[in-house]
């Protein structure tokens, strides 16, 4: 029997189907350590995990009345950067460590989130319409009517570390920089090139609004009709974030009454969208499914995190990457130290 019982829900969201868990596990070898699924109904998956030393959450939701009948949860481990699956306060309340993958696949999001806007930009799904349709001599006509790229302004809603990478991927297109971020110290953004603005000064100066924020409740609908409103006719909204930080609604309008010229979206408020979301007949808006963190390397390396961050924990040491640190402090865990395992790049 395993000295450590691991629970998940079955299946899996975001991943290789048919991946297992050998990525997962490779951290946690010589621990007697077990990955065991359990059901994905909320009522099934409390029976399962109540007495597991571990939580790995994928799929659904980890709703405060699955973690207040744990009895000897140690961690919760979430495989993505945003932990909006997991009620963390209720976690905290426990005094479990909530851990995620904050810089797995941060240049991935970048290289998709620099992608969108230059794509979106150049419209480059709409010429490749004209083309196909035969359509050939309006491709010109229409990008006259675009300005050049140089010297345009690209501003940061939120300025983490996806968004500092996109600013590294900007400068050379002669982009000029801007950031909002309230939780960034003024002093970072400058070693990027980038200036430090207010939500107001970003939204109205800028050509290309990058949306950053992760969703937290407070950042919940935090771009609504007023912010759309501020931004230029001729700028392009970019969101690689979260869909639901955005009132989606607000959006639409503004894309369909021209407040805005165009959007380029990897996330949206309802994954998948229904069939009659306006959304996905506009024109002027380039889509991806949530891929912008996809690569092949994201699999591996995200389960490599999880591993590490389940085996720091359960063998009583602080573990490399908590969104709500505050539980450590008072906890038994060690300070970090370096363990035997082999770590992936960048993790």
């Amino acid at each position: 029997m395993a000295k450590f019982k691991i629970i998940t829900p079955a299946g899996a969201s975001f991943t290789v189907a048919g991946g297992g868990y050998d990525d997962e596990m490779g951290p946690l070898e010589g621990m007697e350590a077990e990955i065991v699924e359990g059901p994905t109904d909320e009522d099934g998956f409390i029976a399962a995990a109540k007495g597991a030393d571990a939580l790995y959450a994928k799929g659904i939701p980890i709703t405060k009345k699955i973690i207040d009948s744990l009895d000897n949860c140690k961690i919760i481990a979430l495989g993505s950067v945003g932990v909006d699956q997991v009620d963390v306060a209720a976690a905290t309340a426990r005094g479990i460590p909530v851990t995620n993958c904050p810089d797995t696949f941060i240049e991935e999001v970048a290289d998709h989130a620099m992608t969108l806007l230059l794509s979106s930009f150049r419209r480059v799904i709409e010429q490749d319409r004209m083309v196909r349709e035969g359509r050939w001599r309006e491709g010109r006509p229409a990008l006259l009517k675009i300005p050049r790229l140089m010297g345009q302004t690209l501003g940061f809603v939120a300025f983490g570390h996806v968004a500092r990478a996109v600013a590294r991927r900007a400068k050379p297109f002669g982009l000029r920089m801007i950031a909002y971020d309230p939780f960034i110290e003024e002093l970072v953004m400058p070693e990027y090139d980038v200036l430090p603005a207010t939500l107001e000064e970003v939204l109205s100066q800028s050509d290309f609004v990058s949306m950053h924020a992760p969703a937290t409740p407070e950042a919940q609908g935090m771009l609504k009709e007023k912010h759309f409103r501020l931004m230029k006719k001729t700028a392009v909204f970019i969101n690689t974030g979260r869909g639901p930080t955005v009132d989606e609604t607000a959006l639409i309008k503004a894309l369909q009454e021209g407040w805005i010229a165009h959007a380029g979206l990897d996330v949206l408020e309802q994954e998948p969208p229904g069939h009659n979301n306006p959304i996905l007949k506009m024109d002027n808006v380039t889509l991806s499914a949530h891929t912008a963190s996809a690569s092949a390397r994201f699999d591996p390396a995200r389960k490599r995190r999880v591993g590490e961050n389940l085996a720091m924990v359960l063998s009583g040491r602080w573990p490399i990457s908590c969104v709500n640190p505050a539980v450590l402090m008072k906890s038994n865990l060690r300070r970090w130290q370096p363990i035997s395992m082999e770590r992936g790049p960048n993790s």
